[in-house]
């Protein structure tokens, strides 16, 4: 049985050297995940420098973590420095077949260069931790977007070719109106547009289960992001469910869980849980 854990954690160094009140309640989701003994962690938005975790994050990262090995891709120029990335740290006895630092979609603008995507694969199955682009503040980046999410869905599609794939990470898409509280006053908020909708119907289509919706059916009113912006947003649960765990359809049958970790008071994203029955 693989235990698997996906969080957005919107700044690693934040989290790990910062002694701010969120900074706090971030340390102690972190220490929460320690305790589920995870086969592997995806993290997404590090926004580490090029080059990298210091000495000191790793060292922090292994109190929380040991007996992990750790995979990462930041961004890099002619990207923003600081910005987005992508980690994946895994239990020491795994044997990964290829690590993969590099995937380039061929995506336009600077996406390719961000850091968004970290791909290991396993004897059994690829491991893809994505970080999907925001289409932005006045959709400024739909466009682009729209071309990321059909390049992401043919890699997925050419990996799920040749073995399993489990697919996980920040999507940046509300897929249904039950996956947000507010869909009407949201319809043409980035993140619920018709079009990022439309993407990510048409990657499921491709031949993957959303393992939330699989296990769960149509219950509503469980999120995995609430906005920083609006300080009541979690105390009302007005969030959205943007954060996935995928799977090849060939392999839903053997997902056991897939649910949310509640990171208590802290907003913004919480951390996702996939247990399923595939050899490691």
């Amino acid at each position: 049985m693989a235990k698997l854990i996906s969080w957005n954690i919107d700044s690693i160094n934040a989290a790990l050297t910062s002694s701010s009140d969120r900074a706090i309640l971030s340390q102690a989701v972190l220490k929460k995940l320690g305790t589920y003994q995870a086969d592997i962690i995806a993290i997404q938005e590090t926004k580490l420098p090029a080059d990298g975790p210091s000495e000191k994050h790793l060292e922090l990262l292994k109190e929380y973590f040991p007996d992990y090995k750790i995979e990462w891709i930041s961004s890099i120029p002619p990207a923003k420095k600081g910005y987005a990335g992508t980690m994946i740290l895994y239990r020491e006895n795994l044997a990964p077949q290829a690590k993969r630092q590099t995937v380039r979609l061929g995506a336009p603008d600077t996406m390719d260069d961000e850091g968004r995507l970290l791909t290991i694969e396993f004897e059994n199955f690829y491991f893809v931790n994505v970080y999907t682009p925001n289409s932005g503040d006045g959709l400024k980046r739909l466009a682009e977007r729209q071309k990321w999410d059909v390049l992401y869905a043919e890699y997925l599609a050419e990996l799920d070719k040749k073995k399993p794939v489990i697919a996980c990470g920040d999507f940046n898409v509300a897929h249904k109106e039950i996956d947000l509280a507010n869909p009407a006053s949201n319809h043409f908020s980035a993140g619920f547009t018709d079009e990022e909708r439309d993407g990510f119907t048409k990657l499921l289509a491709k031949g993957f289960t959303d393992s939330f919706r699989f296990v769960h059916g149509d219950v509503k009113d469980i999120y995995s992001w609430w906005g920083q912006r609006i300080k009541t947003s979690k105390i009302n649960n007005s969030g959205w469910r943007i954060d996935y765990f995928l799977v090849s359809d060939r392999i839903k049958d053997q997902i056991k869980k897939s649910e949310m970790i509640d990171s208590g008071p802290r907003q913004d994203h919480t951390p996702i849980l996939l247990e399923i029955d595939v050899g490691m």
